[in-house]
């Protein structure tokens, strides 16, 4: 962990000058690729990333960044997930971050940065899998109930007492809830929107998933900030229902059915009638005092697996006033005047 902690120390430029320690960026990947269900390994790629250029356009450039994902699959216990793409996986726990972050976290950074990440990939997405083209439906299908939930509450239409929403909100006033539904919804829309609008005919599965469930579209269709959306939408579902229907199958249709006629048909598809709309795009941007997450978050993994105990109520990591034996505040001067502060004490492990 201390090797840890000095290598971060570096890629942030705050090491002592000493001895550097060199490793080839191949070995560091693959290693990496290896050991990223600890958590100590995800911080230390984060922090190689976001701090060293030079390993950031090694990783860009690599032709495998599924080293990166794909080793740690077995985690994810919803679903049995063979033969599944980078890009799908990518989807599948985007989305599962979401829906975790809805039910317990509650957390509007974490839940804006996923979707973010979401609508950046969607012009670009590849043969979707079926289950990953299915979770974004279903996405936009559990947003859309607790937007109703919120809409009923706001127009006095349900009691505001019923204990059945306080436990699962952002905020606490509904109509500032409402309003970051609003634009989740509108966000997961134009995540649909850039991929039948530029990646339709790799997609089948994704047309498929929306026919599936157009349903769960239809009480937005008149809404003022998502007809437009819907609109390119239904033209899609429009297009393959009529060639659906041209097959004049008496019988019931099998999913394999279905989706052939799809991926026959998204041959042919030429976009006709949809809206062009302009592509989203967002960048990460760092928090201007990361420390205040990432110090705590380095000494909770000390703790964790350093093997010594230390008292944590021993540990201040941040500067703090001290108090005198009356509890007022006393600043301590240095002899050139400058601050003296506490910034951290840790008690000698036993």
């Amino acid at each position: 962990m201390s090797g840890l902690l000095q290598l971060i120390a570096s890629i942030e430029g705050n090491a002592h000058s000493g001895p550097l320690v060199r490793l080839p960026f191949a070995s560091l990947f693959d290693t990496l690729g290896v050991c990223l269900a600890h958590e100590n390994s995800v911080l230390l790629l984060y922090s190689l990333v976001h701090g060293n250029s030079d390993f950031l356009e090694y990783v860009l450039v690599r032709t495998d960044l599924d080293t990166l994902m794909l080793p740690n699959v077995p985690w994810y216990r919803e679903r049995l997930l063979n033969q599944t793409s980078l890009g799908s996986l990518i989807v599948i726990i985007l989305i599962r971050t979401v829906k975790y972050n809805l039910s317990k976290l509650r957390d509007v950074y974490l839940h804006t940065n996923c979707l973010a990440t979401l609508a950046n990939m969607a012009p670009h997405v590849y043969r979707l899998s079926a289950y990953a083209s299915e979770r974004l439906v279903s996405l936009f299908d559990m947003l859309s109930r607790k937007y109703n939930k919120l809409a009923e509450i706001k127009n006095d239409k349900m009691n505001t007492e019923d204990g059945d929403l306080r436990g699962d909100c952002f905020f606490e006033d509904p109509s500032a809830e409402l309003h970051i539904y609003t634009d989740f919804l509108r966000l997961v829309l134009e995540i649909l929107n850039a991929i039948l609008t530029y990646a339709l005919p790799q997609n089948p599965e994704v047309v498929y998933a929306i026919m599936h469930r157009q349903e769960v579209f239809l009480p937005f269709k008149s809404h003022p900030r998502y007809n437009e959306l819907l609109e390119n939408i239904y033209t899609v579902v429009d297009f393959f229902n009529s060639r659906i229907d041209s097959q004049k199958m008496d019988a019931d249709w099998s999913v394999e059915e279905v989706l052939q006629v799809i991926i026959n048909n998204c041959r042919s598809w030429r976009g006709e009638g949809m809206k062009m709309f302009t592509q989203l795009r967002f960048t990460y941007e760092q928090e201007s005092h990361p420390e205040e997450f990432f110090i705590p978050y380095v000494w909770q993994l000390v703790l964790s697996h350093s093997g010594f105990t230390f008292n944590p109520s021993s540990i201040n990591l941040f500067p703090v006033p001290v108090e005198d034996i009356n509890g007022e505040e006393v600043k301590k001067q240095l002899q050139n005047g400058e601050m003296k502060e506490h910034a951290l004490q840790v008690e000698t492990p036993v």
